[in-house]
């Protein structure tokens, strides 16, 4: 009962406040409020890694972090889910899960990623920028995917011409 009082509480401090620091041993990180509402992530939320169907556990702040990295680096090209230089192939779960190979787990976001290829895989596409080790670590280019899928799962308008 507790617990779920001061999970109201600290969602109705965040869309108030926009986000918050929360310390931990290790690290700070800034719990996004759109994380909280709109992916439903107050808890942790388990995502495929690969096609196996092996699962991980991302937390707020993880998925926090990638939403502050697709700001950065990719929503130039991909506002609210939506593919601008290529409006057939949006960023939804449907069309993550139709591409060759399949781009619905965080290992083969993160293969996109790592060396972006057309829809149907047939060669490098333009439109999109590789991201080498050198510039993003695997564990932070693992939590942009893992953005990327949950926002596909949950977002309201997340890769649709709505948004």
């Amino acid at each position: 009962m507790l617990r779920r009082l001061l999970s109201k509480v600290l969602l109705v401090l965040l869309i108030v406040g926009g986000s918050i620091t929360v310390g931990s041993s290790c690290a700070q990180a800034s719990i996004d409020a759109y994380v909280l509402r709109y992916l439903d992530a107050a808890e942790p939320v388990e995502l495929a890694i690969d096609e196996t169907q092996a699962t991980r556990l991302f937390s707020a702040a993880q998925l926090s972090e990638g939403k502050r990295l697709f700001g950065e680096s990719c929503t130039n090209c991909h506002v609210g889910g939506a593919t601008l230089p290529d409006p057939t192939q949006p960023l939804s779960l449907e069309a993550l899960q139709g591409a060759t190979p399949p781009r619905d787990t965080v290992n083969g976001l993160v293969a996109f990623l790592r060396q972006p290829m057309t829809y149907d895989g047939s060669e490098e596409t333009p439109w999109c920028r590789q991201i080498p080790e050198s510039w993003l670590s695997q564990e932070k280019v693992e939590n942009l995917a893992a953005f990327i899928l949950r926002a596909a799962q949950k977002a309201p308008g997340w890769g649709t011409s709505s948004f």
